[in-house]
């Protein structure tokens, strides 16, 4: 009996627990390994404006709560870190698991663009497919560079563009009430 020659490679989450801590983020989107170097300085800064803003916004609402770089297993073949989460006060008990660790969808996930077609492929097509699939509410894909956010929101039953905002707008989301940030406060 004949094996074929290539066979992809499905890696899983317990895969990551073989690679070092040296500094690289390791991904898995649907059995792919995505393998990432430390980010750039001002990719970074966008991060922390962004969940500074947020983190204003939840501990004065007391809505939910905002973390940078969280894992996410949503099983055995997705497990990804997204730049920025915030989840609400309800859902996310029933998201972390004993480590403390997020096992499902955060209603917000926001993704800072790298630099590089595959950096920028993985995070606007497989990461939207992923958090579309998994049902996060809304997915903002932010780009330091052109100084501009993408904002994908459900609909039905996907996260569908409903707005790219640039410098001079401003920043609100139906799931965040009262929530406003300047986007030129986001990369200055």
């Amino acid at each position: 009996m004949n094996q074929p020659i290539s066979e992809r490679v499905r890696w899983t989450t317990a895969d990551l627990e073989l690679f070092p801590d040296n500094g690289n983020r390791y991904e898995i989107i649907d059995g792919e390994l995505f393998v990432t170097k430390a980010p750039h300085w001002k990719h970074q800064k966008t991060c922390v404006r962004i969940s500074t803003s947020l983190d204003n916004w939840s501990q004065t609402t007391g809505l939910g709560e905002v973390v940078t770089a969280p894992g996410i297993i949503f099983g055995d073949n997705d497990n990804v870190i997204p730049d920025v989460v915030w989840a609400s006060n309800e859902k996310l008990p029933l998201l972390l698991d004993e480590a403390g660790h997020l096992t499902g969808a955060p209603e917000l996930v926001i993704e800072v663009l790298s630099a590089g077609s595959e950096n920028e492929k993985r995070d606007k097509e497989l990461k939207l497919k992923l958090y579309s699939s998994r049902g996060v509410r809304e997915y903002w894909i932010v780009d330091w560079r052109k100084q501009q956010v993408e904002v994908y929101r459900r609909e039905q039953a996907s996260l569908k563009l409903v707005a790219t905002l640039f410098n001079g707008d401003e920043l609100s989301s139906p799931i965040l009430p009262d929530f406003t940030c300047a986007i030129a406060q986001l990369f200055n």
